[in-house]
């Protein structure tokens, strides 16, 4: 019997496909792609272009900057706890590599999106085409070859019967916990607008299942074992515990036991901030409470985490001198870190598991009086902070805390990149699982504007406050744009401190006196960046997009203006100079590597501390 055909171009084939795409979790089952996002040029205007346009149900979203439109991707994927996405398109070229930085961030945080760069010619007819990266070794390879190493699947599309392999393979990689990422399919321009036909059957309605697997019985009960004999556990909550939907459980388990919890940046929010087992931020950022419980763990449970160096203190935050860890992790290659008890699996239904399985077991009395201690100690810190009136100009913390006291519990802050992170990991009270959106995995500087639009495309119920420096927002703003014209509205807090602040202070502590973060002009007279500072106005620029903006400088302007913001119709900028030297302080070390030869003093004695630092780190074979 003849097998029924459609005949469709490959871009007409691609998106009719992506539409049948669904997802099911817990009984759940919803479309898995949100729809488009793209900027057209001659690679793709002809193929993704023209089928968008006559495929107006799967909508198009146009973008200003192409590594922007990853980002939005990224953040939406995010608060959907991966459960959709978005297809990213542009044409081939600069076009295309504008993507790889937002690949890669997708990869390092695990998060789901598909790209769709447009590619040279299949034919080689046109050869070169205009923006072809040209090879002397061969004729297949193009700037599209550069996203491989950040792609966690990556194909290039050369005949249209190639769809019906590489696209299964895509949706099995996007679908999954443990293998989301990046995923690129390369599409040669003439390809695109190529017919061909498909089996009927190949656009039937498919169900991706995201399982939740279940930890090896012999490994739980040894995990469950060896908890039961801790005397000081802690628990690293990452992302995970998150993704997993996982926070009621393990506020169950913590409840129960004892057992304090740590958070990393993905994982903040996994318990209320005032829950009493919540030391808060784990790691380089981390409470004083954290640091201190971590240092003397004697059983390390981490749930969800990568354990990257701002966690483990550049592997010197666990100093017991016999301690052991427990990770659940839906990823192998996450869960045997630290030389750990692996236990590969969902998060929500192991930490289910294990508070069956622990039994009675609680922790010392002593020692769950000792972290409730530095929960309620951390929070007066923080009250401190958010009390504390700088002048004549706001100090950054004070800013912080106006926001956090004026959100609702649901809103979400978002942030990425510079000194602001650190602050917010330390001082924000999250009482939401998604309240705090930080993407620090390649803490990306610019994914601030483009991932607050992504973040309210995912939940519009939800106010999105993206906090964020003008080092961050001179590297991309213009997602203000896209936010206005498709109507979703968000509060920027922008914070000018006339430079790279976060560098400066690392710098100065380096002993490299900030060299290179301020903006200011060149000195005639000294021949460096060390004059009066640019006369830059971010302000008129973000009016230039469209958006209202409100020019603040004290305390009490900033609580009006957030009032005003909110009641606003559209994205609004709240526009004010912070004091970059005025800083909130951390407790963690951090390696950066110092200059072995130097003539400065100030790089010498770092130098030393450095070496003393290093003392303190592990390997956990």
């Amino acid at each position: 019997m003849k097998q029924a055909t459609e005949r469709l171009t490959v871009a007409q084939a691609t998106l009719l496909y992506l539409q049948q795409q669904y997802v099911e979790r817990d009984g759940l089952v919803q479309p898995f792609f949100a729809g488009c996002f793209g900027i057209f040029g001659h690679g793709n205007v002809g193929g993704i272009g023209q089928a968008l346009l006559e495929n107006p149900s799967f909508k198009y979203y146009q973008c200003r900057n192409e590594q922007a439109m990853v980002h939005s991707a990224i953040a939406y994927a995010k608060v959907k706890n991966r459960l959709s996405a978005f297809v990213c398109t542009t044409s081939i070229g600069p076009g295309a590599t504008n993507m790889i930085t937002g690949a890669a961030t997708a990869t390092i945080n695990r998060l789901p999106v598909l790209l769709l760069p447009g590619d040279i010619f299949a034919n080689r007819s046109v050869d070169p085409v205009l923006q072809q990266l040209e090879s002397e070794q061969s004729n297949d390879v193009s700037v599209n070859d550069c996203f491989k190493p950040v792609s966690k699947y990556w194909d290039r599309i050369n005949r249209p019967e190639q769809l019906m392999a590489a696209l299964p393979k895509a949706l099995r990689i996007l679908t999954s916990p443990a293998e989301t990422g990046a995923v690129t399919l390369c599409m040669p321009q003439d390809v695109q607008a190529e017919a061909f036909d498909f089996p009927a059957s190949f656009f039937a309605k498919k169900i991706w299942t995201v399982q939740r697997p279940l930890a090896d019985r012999a490994l739980l009960k040894q995990a469950a074992a060896l908890i039961a004999q801790a005397k000081k556990p802690i628990i690293i909550a990452g992302g995970g515990v998150i993704y997993s939907d996982a926070s009621a459980a393990l506020k169950k388990l913590v409840n129960k036991t004892g057992i304090p919890v740590a958070e990393t940046f993905a994982g903040k929010g996994s318990l209320r901030y005032d829950e009493p087992q919540n030391l808060g931020a784990v790691g380089v950022t981390g409470t004083p409470g954290a640091i201190a419980i971590c240092e003397k763990a004697d059983v390390v449970i981490g749930i969800g985490t990568r354990y990257s160096d701002f966690t483990s203190m550049s592997q010197s935050a666990f100093q017991h001198n016999k301690v052991l860890f427990i990770n659940i992790n839906i990823s192998a290659f996450d869960s045997h870190k630290q030389g750990a008890l692996a236990l590969v699996a969902d998060a929500r239904e192991t930490i289910n598991e294990l508070s069956k399985l622990v039994g009675n077991y609680t922790v010392p009395e002593s020692y769950a009086k000792t972290v409730a201690k530095y929960n309620r100690s951390w929070n007066k810190q923080v009250q401190q902070v958010y009390d504390y009136r700088h002048a004549p100009l706001l100090s950054q913390g004070e800013v912080i805390g106006a926001v956090n006291s004026f959100a609702k519990e649901k809103d979400i802050v978002l942030c990425a990149a510079g000194s602001l992170p650190g602050d917010l990991h330390k001082l924000w009270r999250t009482a939401d699982p998604k309240g705090f959106h930080l993407e620090y995995g390649y803490s990306c500087m610019g994914y601030e504007i483009a991932g607050g639009l992504g973040a309210k495309m995912a939940d519009p119920s939800r106010e999105v406050y993206v906090m964020i420096g003008d080092g961050s927002y001179l590297m991309m703003s213009q997602e203000i744009i896209t936010s206005i014209q498709e109507g979703f509205k968000l509060t920027i807090v922008l914070l000018n401190n006339h430079g790279f602040a976060s560098i400066g202070g690392l710098s100065t502590a380096l002993g490299s006196k900030g060299f290179g973060t301020h903006y200011k002009y060149r000195n005639a007279a000294t021949g460096q960046l060390d004059g009066n500072y640019l006369p830059v106005d971010l302000a008129t620029n973000a009016e230039s997009y469209g958006a209202l903006v409100i020019r603040i400088n004290n305390h009490d302007e900033l609580k009006a203006a957030l009032l005003q913001a909110k009641k606003a119709d559209r994205t609004t900028v709240i526009y004010m100079n912070t004091d970059r030297e005025h800083r909130v302080g951390g407790f963690g070390w951090w390696e950066v590597p110092i200059s072995e030869t130097s003539g400065l003093s100030s790089i010498q004695q770092s130098l030393k501390g450095l070496n003393q630092n290093r003392q303190k780190k592990r390997r956990y074979l």
